[in-house]
């Protein structure tokens, strides 16, 4: 049976207050209608001070979404470690983890944009050793003894629900970042489908004497959109898909690697490569992928039609899976 995953990042460029907040609570529903039908996992993000209202806060929305359902789970990729504090970061996550009996996976990113930790007056240059004692404060937080942290004693509670503690991986593209999961023995998630990134975090799993694994998305991780009528959906809907993949393209730098990084710069080019996809129930089951990405609400999508999408994937789509 194949992993799947309703994507939700929030983004709506232009939103009324009034409009975004029907727009997040649109995404409650959708996350609970999921979860009655099936679907394995919410994923959501983090993003800071983005024009379209990009999610800024993926462990408040993960904490709604816990309260609406009671299997799926939710997987926050990433969250961005250096803009956190440590010892909050372990609390909230803990507190997470007892809501959901253990339905959190937090993938911890260092992020690629300076607009965020210029936002947050963390400085950019020292990341790398930020994220370092981040990761190390809160797995030891998470043990709920005490601990030096900064030169001072200190002691976190409560303890999460899981045993030995929650789900935490190391996201990143770099070798800088399997090289980190590795000297802790965190499990690695590579950003894009990267084997030799993988075969160089297990070289340094034998180095350090540390144990891990790898959760790395599939050669081809596509956005899906399901529509009885793809070519009026794109002609109709193309632009949100286009907003958000440009958007997220103008982040990344050369040395970034991700999964869902488009360089289309027109409606049709963005179909023609294949990132996002809007299929029919037929055309979405002949994919034979290993995770259906669906994302409902892409770019500012208009409710209504998030849900006929949600409908026709869980109805027509979901069923058929498992035959």
């Amino acid at each position: 049976m194949p992993v799947t995953v309703v994507r939700f990042n929030l983004v709506e460029p232009g939103a009324t207050p009034a409009s975004l907040s029907a727009r997040y609570r649109a995404a409650v529903e959708m996350a609970a209608y999921a979860d009655d039908r099936g679907i394995t996992t919410v994923q959501t993000e983090e993003h800071h001070g983005v024009a379209n209202n990009w999610l800024p806060s993926p462990f408040a929305f993960a904490g709604a979404v816990f309260g609406a359902t009671r299997r799926i789970a939710v997987t926050v990729s990433a969250v961005i470690g250096p803009l956190h504090d440590p010892l909050r970061l372990a609390e909230d996550i803990a507190v997470l983890d007892l809501l959901s009996g253990g339905r959190l996976v937090t993938v911890v990113g260092i992020g690629y944009r300076p607009e965020e930790y210029a936002l947050f007056d963390v400085e950019w240059k020292r990341r790398g050793r930020i994220q370092d004692e981040v990761l190390e404060t809160v797995v030891k937080a998470w043990t709920g003894e005490p601990f030096t942290y900064r030169g001072r004693m200190v002691r976190v509670t409560p303890r999460p629900y899981t045993e030995p503690h929650p789900l935490l991986l190391v996201g990143g593209s770099s070798k800088a970042a399997a090289r980190r999961a590795a000297r802790l023995g965190l499990p690695f998630f590579p950003s894009a489908h990267l084997p030799e990134l993988e075969a160089y975090y297990k070289e340094r799993l034998v180095e350090y004497g540390t144990e891990g694994w790898t959760m790395m998305p599939a050669a081809e991780t596509p956005l899906l959109h399901v529509s009885e009528d793809p070519d009026r959906a794109w002609a109709v809907y193309g632009e949100h898909f286009l907003h958000e993949a440009r958007t997220y393209a103008s982040w990344q730098s050369e040395g970034i690697r991700s999964a869902v990084r488009s360089a289309a710069t027109t409606v049709e080019e963005l179909r023609a490569e294949g990132v996002y996809r809007i299929l029919t129930p037929e055309e979405c089951l002949a994919q034979g992928l290993d995770s259906f990405v669906l994302h409902p609400l892409s770019g500012g999508m208009p409710v209504d039609e998030g849900w006929r999408s949600l409908h026709l994937f869980c109805e027509d789509v979901l069923p058929r899976l498992s035959d």
